[in-house]
């Protein structure tokens, strides 16, 4: 099955600069081993000799491979350090060619990439209006004692190519970042997602297609932006892409590379999310994508000292029972504008209800500052702390009954606590006291 990439470009302004795509891929001893029940060498010739399919119908393309760990035998020793080879040089139809190769190679080698990388220099003929570009496919870390690093770093500095791609396949931990340095990584586990990230790194090559997301103001202005951004297959639902949204150096919201097959869903994970369904991506264009986002920050303080240990808000959008976020204290959290409920974590809990946050404006809400209250009890028993208000009793908190002595921290009220031994079996033994608590100030209750 032909790879699904599309490539459409505007017959009415063509690109007239050429892409050059070279290849390098692996073939070290390695690419034996099984991936999904096949081997990976098999894999990746199959996938790739697909893709070569896909290439073909582009203007202004030209494709080459070069392959390493493929002519000497990992015993052959310094050999084995200078295995690489241009096996398919740059030309107008050299897809053919290197699908042939593809299917005649055989791993049996080590994993020279620096020295492999360095020879690319000379597999680029001289061009004025060309952009060369790296795909290096492999799914093993340098064995040479080379610096992979360090030579695609020449290599972009000398303007011999942009910045490498690199497509690891079933990579360690310790192996994907060894590779960050080297290039734009993506690391790959099984047959699909190999399928999907060479789909995806083909199409960032080509730069035929890009899109621009517009977080909105109030104003109707493209200013939000530090939130992450989650694609969506349409159709199937699968997570496509995440971003987190960049302001560009100039200021703009900074584009990035779609695959234009597909339809998308987007959804940006403000507090509330925003969301778009059924986004269509024209190829071949810059893509604008707006969705309205305005948002302002909360902020929870506290009137003197917080004597709690961690107190939390619980935020809901008014008039919803859903929880939106837990926001602490002192923290300052930015919400999509509008009306909120908070549900303070207090003792006893305080509920500020339709609190607005406005564009840009920083919503600062303050409660009262605490006391302490420290109980000394008979002994131990079953005990609890009521607040009394409007001649009513509210349930507020149970005392351990494993202590005779608590201290616990409280917002400013009077107070009723209310306790009974733990052996005494009757209840006219029931005892009751009143006390008081005040902002910044300590209470000790006795009976």
């Amino acid at each position: 099955m032909v790879l699904s990439i599309v490539f459409a470009f505007n017959t009415n302004a063509q690109i007239k600069q050429k892409t050059r795509i070279l290849f390098v891929l692996d073939a070290s001893q390695s690419m034996l081993g099984q991936w999904d029940k096949e081997q990976k060498m098999k894999v990746a010739s199959r996938l790739m000799s697909n893709l070569m399919d896909s290439l073909k119908p582009i203007d202004n393309l030209e494709v080459a491979l070069r392959v390493y760990g493929h002519q000497y035998s990992v015993a052959a020793g310094n050999r084995s350090c200078e295995d690489t080879k241009l096996e398919v040089p740059f030309s107008p139809n050299s897809y053919d060619e290197i699908k042939t190769t593809l299917g005649n190679l055989y791993p049996q080698g080590t994993t020279p990439i620096a020295y492999s990388l360095e020879q690319t220099k000379t597999d680029f003929p001289p061009c004025t209006n060309c952009r060369n570009i790296i795909i290096l496919i492999t799914d093993g870390i340098e064995e040479c004692e080379g610096d992979p690093c360090a030579v695609a770093l020449a290599l972009q500095k000398n303007g011999v190519t942009l910045k490498p791609f690199v497509i690891g396949m079933g990579l360690d931990l310790e192996t994907i970042d060894a590779f960050r340095c080297v290039g734009t990584f993506y690391e790959t586990k099984d047959e699909a997602s190999f399928k999907n990230i060479l789909n995806v790194v083909i199409s960032q090559a080509m730069n035929n297609t890009t899109v621009q997301v517009n977080l909105l103001d109030a104003s109707g202005y493209p200013t939000e932006t530090n939130v992450n951004m989650t694609f969506y297959d349409n159709h199937s639902k699968a997570i496509k892409y995440n971003f987190i949204h960049t302001m560009n150096y100039r200021g703009n919201p900074d584009t990035i590379p779609l695959d234009p097959v597909l339809k998308y869903d987007l959804t940006v994970h403000t507090l509330p999310e925003v969301s778009k369904k059924e986004i269509t991506i024209k190829p071949g264009i810059h893509n604008v994508i707006a969705l309205d986002a305005p948002q302002g920050h909360l902020n929870l303080k506290m009137n003197g000292l917080n004597e709690y240990d961690d107190l939390k808000c619980i935020v809901r959008q008014s008039g919803k029972m859903k929880t939106l976020y837990v926001q602490s204290f002192d923290e300052i959290t930015k919400y999509i504008t509008g009306n909120y409920d908070l549900e303070i974590l207090t003792l006893p809990r305080m509920y500020v209800n339709d609190v607005n946050i406005k564009q840009s404006h920083t919503t600062k809400v303050f409660i009262p500052e605490p006391g302490i209250a420290t109980m000394y009890l008979p002994s131990k028993g079953i005990t609890s702390v009521f607040l009394e208000n409007d001649n009513k009793l509210e349930w507020i908190y149970n005392v351990s009954p494993y202590t005779d002595r608590e201290t616990i921290v409280l917002q400013p009220g009077s107070y009723r606590i209310i306790y009974r031994g733990t052996n005494v079996k009757e209840v006219i033994y029931t005892k009751e006291k009143r006390f008081k608590v005040k902002s910044g100030a300590s209470t000790q209750v006795k009976f």
